[in-house]
């Protein structure tokens, strides 16, 4: 897996100050999509364990409230093989940070009906996923005044509350 860009404090997707990871590779195409150069699987530089060690060491300061994944496509099935056992550990390590993630997949036909169901190793990466903010982006739907969204389409979903209810369940506080 390559990446495309980290971001060591970041305050605009997600609450708080965070650390963003953005992935490569993206098969959605979205137009006007604000990152449309992380399409390509082979853009950026290859995800090390050196990367990942440098990722752990941003997210140390009790300033730092979690991690966001967005990309590129974070939730591609050949970006979740290089995710899973980095966010498995990032739980490990930050169990008290939490972890959003910006996907174009849909949380109920995408992730629900076809990854968990299809794809063992995201029965296993998306329980360790606090909040997805689901959906592809656009154009025609886009809004400047939403928070952490892009268009109205997308939603900013209870991962844990959305599994156990197998349904989408929107984070009450962004609703």
């Amino acid at each position: 897996m390559n990446y495309a860009a980290i971001k060591p404090t970041d305050v605009a997707n997600g609450p708080g100050v965070r650390v963003s990871l953005f992935v490569s590779g993206c098969t959605h195409h979205c137009k006007g999509c604000f990152n449309s150069e992380a399409w390509d699987f082979s853009y950026g530089e290859p995800f090390t364990k050196e990367v990942q060690q440098g990722i752990f060491h941003m997210l140390a300061p009790d300033y730092i409230v979690g991690l966001t994944l967005l990309g590129g496509e974070p939730l591609e099935p050949a970006n979740q093989e290089g995710l899973f056992p980095f966010v498995r550990e990032v739980r490990r390590r930050f169990p008290e940070k939490s972890v959003w993630c910006f996907t174009g997949y849909d949380f109920e036909t995408d992730i629900l009906k076809k990854m968990l169901p299809d794809y063992p190793v995201s029965r296993e990466l998306i329980p360790l996923i606090d909040v997805i903010v689901d959906g592809k982006f656009i154009a025609g739907l886009k809004n400047l005044r939403l928070k952490f969204r892009g268009s109205e389409n997308q939603r900013i979903l209870d991962v844990k509350r959305s599994l156990k209810e197998g349904k989408a369940v929107w984070m009450e506080e962004y609703r």
